[in-house]
């Protein structure tokens, strides 16, 4: 996506119809051709607060996002807008914007619950936006995080217990950031200025006890807690006086409240500078195919019924784009081979030294496009299709070898066949004759360059097929005694017999080059894939001592604040990530 007139205004991508969510094909057309890593920002809140403004902020414009002036929810389903990441070269800024949750019109909230859950499943900064301070009813609005695990799965399989672990839940979950509209009080705790994080972190602290009371408290807040580590909040003013708010899409910033524009900026260059690349398990850059891959897969699971599930979609996704690297790859290497192939090849180890260098090329093709290859099928098959590939080539090689030799001796040996049948051999002497001519003849021959694998083969065949010709003239030579012709002929026979041995020898080497070959091209797999596997395992242990530091962070401030079961719970999971990082890796070699 080279500039921003690819994409002028948003573009519905996950239509809301009559409660059914859908994918809209032109906006995952657009996706599609993003080659670009992605960043995406979804901001989620009530309807009616403002919202689709702070999305227009962040694409640059006053217009874009429908704002609204009324009491009725003007977004529904989820609108996109692709446009120049301003702080990051060669990234793309995605951002959704999401209908309002709450919408009276609705009539229930399980449509807000799926809106709510897909933003964070495609979001690597996920906003919420609300309304004053953040008080209980603040919390109690905030009930769509409390569902999370009802609406979410991470892995295919859970555990035996039938939970997940929040580990597997935060390594993919987005950067939190809580933004409070039209905010009045002054940010103080204790008579001490505070920030607005400090503000955030005071207001998600637990409360003390096991009442009922007090689990509807802190759950939310636990959620909060436990799902995104990174957390972040800001305030805003009112950004005008009330009965101009329905002219946002018009006013000039010197015409808005000089501290809401200031705090607007303030976000704006948060969000550019900190906000991550939407990553997959494993280190995986999402591009905009990929985000399309994950928008239809989570769609798909809704509208049959399902849980959206990280696990598969990312599955589904490595399938697709395994098949296509394992394409990438094979078109590599039909490309350098026929680029620096040229047939018929002097040796058999020339074509084979060839072939190797271009399949390590290949391979390493589809490596660096590959990810989650399950039990290296796709490579397995890659390292079939290039095995076929090589035999293709080498029966190749064997016909156009054949075909240059051919010709050759129908060239060469065609004046001395006319000689024959002119009878300029059928006379005293005529044999010594002839022998003579077919060595000079057998001499030229070899001396033409390029006859590739088949020259002795082919001109043995072609000999032996003269045989009743030559015999006939040893026949009819009558300056030869008897046993002259018979020790003759058993000359004829010993050197037919030789060449034919010499051909079994050279066809037992060139099958011994092949099981060599191969045997080459499997270890070429392996190290590649161990190299990839090492590179996966350091990876996945980055992840998992982020994950780890970020629990150990949490459990200190439960016990902190107090909270002996939350911090056992905790511990757990801790334990369960540790025991997971100390498994020795296992190599799955290629069969």
């Amino acid at each position: 996506m080279a500039s921003e007139s690819h994409m002028p205004a948003p573009l519905c991508l996950i239509e809301n119809i009559k409660g059914q969510l859908v994918a809209n094909q032109e906006a995952l057309k657009i996706l599609s051709a993003i080659t670009q890593p992605v960043v995406v920002v979804a901001i989620v809140g009530l309807y009616r607060t403002g919202k689709s403004y702070l999305m227009n902020k962040l694409a640059g414009k006053r217009t874009g996002f429908s704002l609204g002036s009324t009491v009725q929810s003007h977004t529904k389903g989820i609108w996109m807008w692709c446009v120049p990441h301003p702080k990051k070269p060669s990234h793309t800024l995605v951002l959704l914007d999401t209908e309002g949750l709450g919408d009276v019109e609705k009539g229930d909230n399980q449509n807000d619950s799926w809106i709510f859950a897909l933003a964070i499943l495609l979001s690597s900064t996920f906003v919420y936006n609300s309304m004053g301070t953040i008080n209980q009813q603040a919390m109690d609005q905030l009930h769509y995080v409390t569902e999370l695990t009802d609406r979410i799965r991470a892995k295919s399989s859970p555990a035996a217990n039938g939970t997940e672990d929040s580990a597997d839940f935060v390594s993919f979950f987005p950067d939190f950031v809580w933004t409070l509209r039209d905010f009045t009080l002054d940010l103080e705790a204790d008579g001490t200025t505070i920030t607005a994080d400090e503000y955030l972190e005071n207001s998600l602290k637990l409360k003390q006890g096991t009442s009922p009371k007090d689990k509807n408290f802190n759950l939310p807040r636990l959620c909060i807690r436990k799902f995104f580590p990174k957390k972040k909040c800001f305030i805003f003013d009112r950004p005008t006086q009330r009965k101009k708010l329905n002219q946002l899409e018009t006013l000039h910033d010197d015409e808005l409240d000089s501290e809401f524009v200031q705090q607007a900026a303030v976000f704006c260059s948060y969000i550019f500078s900190n906000s991550k690349t939407k990553t997959l398990s494993g280190g995986i850059k999402v591009n905009g195919p990929r985000l399309e891959s994950l928008v239809l897969t989570y769609v798909k699971a809704i509208s049959s019924g399902n849980l959206p599930c990280m696990e598969n979609a990312v599955l589904a996704l490595a399938q697709i784009e395994n098949r296509a690297a394992m394409q990438k790859a094979i078109a590599h290497y039909e490309q350098q081979m026929g680029q620096k192939l040229k047939l018929p090849t002097e040796t058999l180890q020339e074509l084979l030294d060839l072939h190797r260098a271009c399949e390590t090329e290949a391979i390493s093709v589809f490596i660096k496009s590959s990810f989650k290859d399950v039990d290296h099928s796709f490579q397995k098959e890659l390292a079939n299709q290039l095995g076929k590939k090589r035999d293709d080539f080498c029966r190749q090689n064997v016909e156009a070898s054949s075909d240059r030799c051919t010709t050759l001796l129908v060239e060469i040996f065609s004046p001395l066949e006319e000689a024959v049948k002119q009878g300029a051999y059928s006379k005293p002497g005529g044999y010594r004759l002839f022998i003579q001519k077919t060595e000079e003849l057998k001499q030229k021959y070899f001396q033409k360059p390029r006859k590739g694998i088949q020259a002795e083969g082919i001109l043995q065949t072609y000999l032996k097929s003269k045989e009743s010709v030559t015999d006939a003239i040893l026949q009819t030579d009558q300056t030869l005694t008897e046993k002259e012709k018979e020790i003759e002929v058993e000359r004829v026979k010993a050197e037919s017999a030789q060449a034919a041995a010499k051909m079994v020898e050279e066809m037992q080497k060139k099958n011994q080059q092949l099981m060599e070959e191969k045997e080459k091209s499997y270890q070429e797999h392996v190290k590649q894939l161990t190299e990839k596997m090492e590179r996966d395992r350091a990876q996945l242990m980055e992840e998992q001592e982020r994950t780890l530091a970020l629990k150990l962070q949490e459990q200190a401030r439960l016990l902190k604040e107090g909270f002996q079961d939350e911090s056992r719970r905790l511990h757990s999971e801790i334990q369960n990530i540790q025991r997971n990082m100390a498994k020795p890796r296992r190599m799955c070699l290629l069969s």
